[in-house]
């Protein structure tokens, strides 16, 4: 049982004789935020208020006096101003409780009106290696999955992969002129990542050594306006000179931002001119941007070798991607990357174009929208298509195949402009039955307060940090457990490691940046999976001492005795698991239910410290307290589980 939901559902039949729709004035009923105010507080009166011209306090009253909650609480009362606090029934909450503790799901009733929901995350550039870059997406899109489906909700997972751009241009260009056999022989798909790389450097180069001049007239032009600024005699007018020094620090700033961007630029042009072979190969091949292009046209085009190619690196570099998700645990039900809907981009431009939606711009084909100041391009002015074309064609599809109620897109927060546009565009074309979000996520952040890189400036590798993640787990379980066979240490370590990269993710704010710290990530306090899963193997060594038969306690539950009062604060918590699930996907953050676990977690290690079961003073109060503590453990592991971490029964 819900008892938000049930309280809602209760003020939603008074509410809605005195408003049309109740929706937002039911948002305002909350857990308390302080237990002294009961469990429950509404503040829907304050705005009724206002809106009726009426003291929120009347509104209130009126309010109480309608809503029908005798069987669920055992009192309901006004504080300040309009307050209403609700206290829940100690005989509903027990009542509940067994529910719970009988029922596989814990209590937790799947929704009554389900959806289809297609929820598109990770999507790497299957010709790179997935990197740090890769975690948020992949992590956060796995947990919505999982809670989606666990509600009752049909959750369809689509890993959209880069299996058909530019970057396959640029790797076939570097293995027609740049292969070394003998390592692509040995390490096929760490060849290619360096020719990748190796093209890049080479692109990077010529558009820094095209762009250097520009940077540094403008740098220039800067400078001499702050001369002029800078010897600005004073008018003796504050509001003047004020502005006068506004100007002056606004200009500073530009040109410390110029001046950093100059320094990266004459580094990159550096890093080539000071290498005999680079600076070779970067002679010899002037016009590589524009050549990679040609290959990755050729590609679309169908030419024989480049098809051939991309044949023989794709399962290459497919095989050893699986082998990052069979680490990390995670599946999904479709991996329809932008090969699978080339065939269809021309039928999306063509048909956008005779419903009257396109328009011709320097020849290109776009879609001109009213609330975005430049177009969507759909199809270039050399013919060929975009990441926006794929994405409609994408739109189209799933459409079709699924009947999707909602389209998830759990990318990263610089994409939210695209987004925006595709969606409208997806309206435009006749799509605007379905829930379209984009699932936006901040940046992992080093120690710098940069995006995390190694020490060298390069991306991190997801392998690197998952084999980092699992030695340092390696250490503190061998250090805990030394008495543990190493097999045992290392399994011990996969699930410490793995589980605490994954819970460092989804613990913040999907919408925020977070530091990656992997001291932090793995400490046995604070919000962190390695304190959860102790809590968890804390309580199975209770179950163990206790020698308690788990089955008989599920099956055959006595009352829920409520001596302490953490004892009802733990089972009120427990309760509200399915409350977190629900606001999980409000707005689509796993963090909420990281929250509710740490939380349950510290609540549980308050009945441990006040609530002994061994020597409790009953026999009832003792099967009670072990019935709390399985049902927090259960709780534990399947909150867990819908992040994608494992448990231990021992650590």
């Amino acid at each position: 049982m819900n008892p938000l939901s049930e309280i809602r559902a209760r003020f939603s039949t008074v509410l809605s004789g005195m408003v049309d729709d109740p929706v937002n004035l039911l948002s305002m009923i909350r857990p308390a935020g302080d237990s002294k105010f009961g469990d429950y507080q509404a503040n829907c009166a304050m705005p009724l208020g206002k809106q009726f011209g009426k003291p929120p306090r009347e509104i209130a009253t009126e309010l109480c006096e309608g809503v029908q909650v005798t069987d669920l609480c055992q009192k309901i009362e006004i504080a300040g101003p309009g307050f209403i606090n609700l206290t829940i029934d100690n005989d509903w909450l027990k009542c509940s409780l067994t529910t719970a503790l009988k029922d596989d799901r814990l209590g937790v009733t799947k929704v009554s009106e389900p959806k289809t929901f297609v929820i598109d995350y990770s999507s790497p550039n299957v010709a790179k290696p997935m990197h740090v870059g890769h975690v948020r997406s992949t992590f956060i899109g796995d947990s919505i999955s999982k809670v989606l489906r666990f509600v009752g909700h049909t959750a369809i997972s689509d890993n959209h992969l880069g299996d058909w751009g530019t970057q396959f241009g640029m790797i076939i260009y570097g293995y027609k002129h740049f292969l070394n056999e003998s390592a692509y022989q040995a390490a096929p798909v760490a060849e290619l990542g360096r020719l990748y790389k190796y093209v890049r450097k080479l692109m990077d180069y010529h558009a820094a050594v095209k762009r250097l001049p520009e940077l540094e007239t403008m740098q220039d032009e800067l400078k001499s306006k702050q001369a002029v600024l800078e010897s600005t005699e004073s008018q003796g007018d504050k509001k003047a000179d004020k502005q006068l020094k506004k100007q002056l620090r606004q200009l500073k700033s530009k040109i410390a931002d110029q001046a950093e961007s100059l320094s990266e630029l004459k580094a990159q042009i550096a890093e080539v001119t000071n290498d005999a072979v680079l600076a070779k190969d970067a002679s010899e091949h002037p016009n590589v941007n524009q050549n990679a292009q040609l290959e990755t046209a050729a590609l679309h085009e169908g030419d024989a070798t480049n098809q051939g190619l991309w044949e023989e690196f794709l399962p290459l570099c497919r095989e050893d991607m699986q082998k990052i998700y069979d680490r990390l645990d995670i599946k999904f039900d479709y991996e329809l990357g932008e090969s699978f809907y080339h065939n269809e981009l021309a039928n999306v431009v063509s048909d956008l174009t005779e419903k009257g939606f396109t328009k011709e711009s320097e020849g290109a084909v776009c879609v001109f929208l009213d609330n975005h100041n430049a177009p969507m391009i759909i199809q270039k002015r050399d013919g060929a298509f975009l990441y926006s074309t794929t994405d409609l064609a994408t739109i189209k599809y799933r459409m079709e195949k699924w009947n999707a109620d909602a389209c998830l897109y759990v990318v990263d927060h610089r994409q939210s402009e695209h987004f925006e546009k595709l969606f409208d565009v997806a309206r435009l074309w006749g799509f605007d039955e379905v829930e379209l979000a984009h699932v936006a996520f901040g940046t992992v952040m080093g120690p710098d307060g940069k995006p995390y890189k190694t020490r060298s400036g390069d991306t991190v590798g997801l392998s690197g940090l998952l084999d980092e993640a699992e030695s340092r787990a390696l250490e503190i379980a061998t250090n805990q457990n030394s008495d543990l066979t190493e097999d045992r240490h290392r399994e011990i370590a996969n699930v410490i490691g793995i589980g605490g990269l994954k819970y460092a993710d989804l613990s913040h704010n999907r919408a925020s940046d977070y530091e990656f710290n992997y001291e932090k990530m793995l400490a046995l306090r604070g919000n962190t999976a390695t304190y959860l899963q102790y809590s968890y193997a804390r309580v199975q060594g209770i179950l163990r001492r206790t020698e308690a038969d788990v089955e008989s306690i599920r099956q055959n539950p006595g009352d829920f005795i409520f001596e302490n009062d953490v004892e009802r604060q733990l089972g009120l918590k427990l309760i509200r698991f399915g409350e977190a699930l629900d606001e999980v996907l409000v707005e689509y953050k796993p963090n909420v239910l990281c929250n509710y676990l740490f939380e349950l977690s510290q609540l549980f290690a308050q009945f441990f410290d006040q609530c002994s079961v061994k020597d409790a003073n009953s026999e009832d109060l003792k099967k009670s307290r072990l019935q709390l503590c399985d049902l927090t453990a259960r709780t534990i592991r399947g909150g867990l589980e819908l992040l994608g971490i494992g448990v231990l029964d021992k650590m």
